[in-house]
C-alpha cells in the first residue's frame, strides 16, 4: 500500500493518468489499475476516461458494489485518498440528456398510472438509452421474452357464483414465512441504472406492503447496506450466482445466513449467458471499434454490454453434485432458479430441495425455452403422477416468474400449483420512473387487482383458489406472433439492425 497511514493527495493520484500508468479513486479509495486495463469487461477506453480522477459517479451503476475489490490484487489497492485535494470532474450534460430529464419532468401524476404497463411505457421514455437498453433486452430474438406474457393469455378463467365474497383474503406463506400476497420481488441486477438509490427503493417498499425481496448477488447497492435498510423482522431472500471459487461462495452464502437471510436461491439457468442485442448493440455504440475485442481471438470480448461486465465470474460447471456441497455450508432451504422441464424439477425433489423456480430468467438467456407457466402445468402433473405430490406442497414449493404484468397472471398460476409468483421488471420501471413511491403504487395496483379478481372468481382465500377456476387445456400452443395485447405489446421494443458510426464533421 502507498503511504501506509496517510492519505494521497489528488495531486498525486493525477499524475498517474495514463495507460503505462493508471490510477483512479472509487469510494475515496485509490486503486492502481494499470494491470487490469485489457482485462476489463468493459473495455480500457472508460477506464482511461477517469484515469487519475474519481471514478465513482460512472462505477456505482454499473458494478456490485465490491467488484473492485475483489478484482484487483491487494496490492493495487492504494489506500484512502484525501478528499479535498481531488479536483471535482466537470459534468458534461448533453442535449440528450437535457431533454432525457425535461422527459422525466414531464411525467404524468403517479395517481394516473392505473397498471403495471404504465411503469413501462413511462420508464422506456425518462429512462437513460443504456439503462433501458439492459432492464428491457432479451435473448436473440426476444420470442421468449414475449412469449413469458402472452402465455398467460392462454389460460382462462372458470368462475363460481353465488359465494359469500364481502370478505377476502390473498395473504399466505413462503417457504413458511407471512406474505401479503402470493408474490415476492424477485432478482434483478444493477439497480442504480434506473435509480440513485437502486434496490433500496425495492426493500423499503416491501417493508411497507409486508411482501418479500429477493436480495440480487450483482445488486448495484451492496448485501449489507440491502439488508441494513430492512425494517425489523423483514424477510428477504437471497439469489445466488455461484462462483468458480467455492470458498469465495461459502463465505457469501454463510454471511447471508448469519445475515438473517431465509432462502437461497441458487440460479441455474446462466452457464453462459444468453445474446441481448440491445444491451450488446449499447456497448459497440459506445466504444471505438479498436476497443472491442472478438472472444476466442486472444484478450476479453467486450462486446456483451453491461451483463458481461458483471457476470465473468459464475461458474459453467455448476452440476447436482453441488447440491451435497450447498447442503454441508448453510441450513437455509435450498431452492433451484431456473428450472425449465418436469425431469429437472424432479430431480431437485428427489435430491432433497426445498422447491424450484420455473424461470427461463426472463427471456434473456435460451430464446424459445418455453414459459413458467407452462412449464408449471407439466412438472405439476408429473410429480403427481411419478411422487405422489399435490399442489401447493409445503415440503416442495413451485415458484414462477416472468411475463407478470398483472394480478390475475399471478391467480393463475396459484390456480394451477405455484406457492408464489417472483415479479422483477415491472418494479425495476417502477422505481426508475417515481422512485420508491412507484415501487409501493405498483403493490397497491396489484392488491386492488386481487381484490376485484378475487371476489369475480368466487375465491375467498388463497387456498380456494383451485384448479377447478382455470382452464389451461391450451397451455402447450405455440405461436409466434404479434402479442393480441395492446398493453403489453405498445411498450415492447423491437429490435435494431446495426447503424452506422457519426461521421467526423457531418452531421
Amino acid at each position: 500500500m502507498v503511504n501506509a497511514g496517510k492519505p494521497l493527495t489528488g495531486n498525486e493520484v493525477a499524475l498517474h493518468n495514463t495507460r503505462e500508468s493508471c490510477w483512479i479513486i472509487v469510494h475515496d479509495n485509490v486503486y492502481d489499475v494499470t494491470d487490469f486495463l485489457d482485462d476489463h469487461p468493459g473495455g480500457s477506453k472508460i477506464i482511461l476516461k477517469y484515469a487519475g480522477k474519481d471514478a465513482t459517479k460512472e462505477y456505482d451503476p454499473i458494478h456490485p458494489p465490491d467488484a473492485i475489490t475483489t478484482n484487483l490484487k491487494p496490492e493495487k489497492h492504494l489506500g484512502p485518498v484525501d478528499l479535498e485535494t481531488v479536483e471535482k470532474v466537470e459534468e458534461v450534460i448533453t442535449n440528450e440528456e437535457r431533454t432525457r430529464q425535461a422527459r422525466l419532468a414531464a411525467r404524468p401524476l403517479l395517481s394516473e398510472i392505473l397498471n403495471l404497463h404504465d411503469f413501462e411505457a413511462i420508464a422506456r421514455v425518462v429512462m437513460p438509452e443504456k439503462a433501458w437498453a439492459y432492464y428491457s433486452s432479451a435473448a436473440d430474438d426476444e420470442i421468449t421474452n414475449r412469449e413469458n406474457h402472452a402465455a398467460f393469455h392462454r389460460v382462462w378463467f372458470r368462475p363460481r357464483i353465488l359465494r359469500d365474497v364481502t370478505a377476502i383474503d390473498w395473504s399466505t406463506t413462503i417457504l413458511g414465512h407471512k406474505s401479503s400476497m402470493p408474490l415476492y420481488i424477485t432478482a434483478t441486477a444493477l439497480g442504480k441504472l434506473g435509480h440513485p438509490d437502486g434496490e433500496l427503493n425495492l426493500t423499503r417498499a416491501a417493508a411497507k406492503h409486508g411482501v418479500i425481496q429477493m436480495v440480487p448477488t450483482l445488486a448495484s447497492c451492496s448485501f449489507d447496506e440491502i439488508i441494513d435498510a430492512a425494517a425489523p423482522g423483514q424477510v428477504q431472500f437471497f439469489q445466488l450466482y455461484v462462483n468458480k471459487d467455492r470458498e469465495i461462495t461459502k463465505r457469501i452464502v454463510q454471511h447471508a445466513e448469519k445475515r438473517g437471510i431465509k432462502g437461497l436461491f441458487i440460479t441455474v439457468d446462466a452457464p453462459q449467458l444468453g445474446r441481448r442485442e440491445k444491451d450488446m448493440r449499447q456497448k459497440f455504440e459506445a466504444e471505438d471499434p479498436s476497443e472491442v475485442k472478438q472472444a476466442g481471438q486472444g484478450g476479453v470480448d467486450r462486446s456483451q454490454g453491461a451483463a458481461r461486465a458483471i457476470s465473468s465470474f459464475i461458474d459453467p460447471g455448476l452440476n447436482w453434485s453441488d447440491m451435497q456441497f450447498f447442503k454441508s455450508i448453510t441450513k437455509m432451504p435450498l431452492i433451484l432458479k431456473g428450472v425449465q422441464c418436469w425431469e429437472d424439477a424432479l430431480e431437485a425433489y428427489d435430491t432433497g430441495l426445498a422447491g424450484v423456480v420455473l424461470s427461463n430468467h426472463g427471456g434473456r438467456q435460451l430464446d424459445f425455452a418455453r414459459s413458467g407457466i407452462e412449464v408449471l402445468v407439466e412438472v405439476v402433473a408429473n410429480l403427481k403422477e411419478k411422487r405422489g405430490l399435490n399442489f401447493p406442497n409445503e415440503k416442495f414449493q413451485l415458484f414462477i416468474d416472468g411475463g407478470v404484468r398483472r394480478a390475475t397472471d399471478i391467480i393463475k398460476a396459484v390456480a394451477l400449483g405455484a406457492t408464489a409468483v417472483g415479479v422483477g421488471r415491472p418494479f425495476l420501471y417502477a422505481f426508475s420512473s417515481y422512485g420508491q413511491e412507484g415501487v409501493e403504487k405498483a403493490l397497491r395496483i396489484l392488491h386492488d387487482e386481487f381484490e376485484m379478481t378475487m371476489r369475480l372468481l368466487g375465491a375467498r382465500n388463497i387456498k380456494e383458489i383451485v384448479p377447478g377456476m382455470v382452464d389451461a387445456s391450451n397451455i402447450h400452443l405455440h405461436t409466434v406472433s404479434v402479442p393480441s395485447d395492446n398493453l403489453y405489446e405498445s411498450n415492447y421494443e423491437r429490435l435494431q439492425g446495426a447503424r452506422i458510426r457519426a461521421i467526423k464533421g457531418k452531421l
